[in-house]
């Protein structure tokens, strides 16, 4: 008997170290140039979640991970979601990943001087969502986002966002918006004084403006000088930008004289003051352009022709500026 159970004992021994050795070796090899992607639906126990591993096509033995999770103490904190097990990585590595959530991560990069439409076209498009708002209109989708606001042009912050492979997109909507929100209320509290904005949300429709008037970043701040200086002086904007938003997808590519003159709510060749909503998604440059504009005196600028404007206090130069740029006279 006292050999049998040494011989028992020396068995488990051995069980549990090989156990271990299995337990930090590889289950790719590190040379391997691919990994192996798998996802643990919502609401798996820890042998459900170990099948559709082995399903996916990792190469583990499902009895043995489960093991492994119980004895490290991990068997109920598995998070669902889509992982990639790189190569190189050990059972007890794989664990870890899962129990960390270090999901498969995904990008989508948000354009400055977008319009919504052009980014829900790209969220639409994106392979790496779940599309929870398709179909929805856009009054419909603010309703989800924000009981401030109903019109969602220009309040959504443009940068790159990472998420989950598999989340909502309305999580993208979220994250963008409130960043806007936050961004903006940084540059409204900075903003210079004696401003003729009513309101942040005013600002924010200087800076979408902004952000489409300008070829050259170093500029902006003279650009939504001159739109200042005519909202104190009364007079019209007339900015092209704002006219193709108007137009929507009646514009093709070229702004005629006709255009200019056909009112719509955003055309500020026909009416005074700033547009009712913004026209694009604005950047930080063109936020604290907007919040600062430069102090000039100039009323007019039309472009050079190489990205950079000529700035003018009088009709007459500016006229004269036109004719040599715009009119090669």
């Amino acid at each position: 008997m006292k050999k049998l159970f040494r011989r028992i004992i020396l068995l488990g021994i051995i069980l549990g170290a090989s156990f271990m050795f299995w337990a930090e070796q590889a289950i790719l090899p590190a040379e391997q140039t691919s990994g192996v992607e798998f996802t643990i639906a919502a609401g798996s126990g820890l042998k459900s979640s170990m099948q559709q591993i082995e399903a996916a096509g990792v190469p583990v033995n499902p009895l043995l991970m489960i093991a492994l999770a119980q004895i490290t103490g991990n068997s109920t904190k598995l998070k669902a979601g889509t992982y990639e097990l790189k190569p190189g990585t050990t059972p007890t590595g794989l664990i870890k990943q899962i129990v960390r959530g270090e999901f498969v991560q995904e990008a989508l990069t948000v354009i400055e001087g977008w319009s919504f439409r052009q980014m829900r076209q790209a969220i639409d498009k994106h392979p790496g969502l779940k599309h929870d708002t398709a179909g929805l209109s856009d009054r419909d989708l603010m309703a989800k986002i924000s009981t401030d606001f109903t019109l969602p042009e220009g309040l959504f912050y443009p940068d790159t966002y990472l998420f989950a492979k598999n989340s909502s997109d309305l999580q993208i909507y979220k994250q963008a918006h409130n960043l806007m929100l936050k961004r903006l209320n940084e540059a409204w509290l900075a903003r210079s004084q004696n401003l003729p904005y009513a309101s942040a949300y005013e600002a924010l429709i200087m800076a979408s403006i902004v952000e489409k008037e300008t070829g050259k970043k170093s500029e902006r701040d003279m650009i939504a000088g001159v739109f200042v200086n005519r909202l104190r002086q009364g007079m019209l904007l007339q900015t092209d930008p704002t006219v193709i938003y108007g137009m929507g997808e009646d514009f093709k590519g070229n702004i005629r004289k006709r255009d200019l003159q056909t009112d719509t709510p955003h055309n500020t060749y026909t009416r005074l003051g700033l547009p009712p909503t913004p026209i694009a998604l604005p950047g930080a440059e063109s936020l604290h352009a907007a919040m600062n504009p430069a102090k000039t005196d100039a009323l007019y600028f039309v472009a050079r022709g190489d990205g950079s404007s000529q700035f003018s206090a009088t009709l007459d130069d500016h006229n004269n500026a036109v004719n040599k740029y715009q009119r090669g006279r």
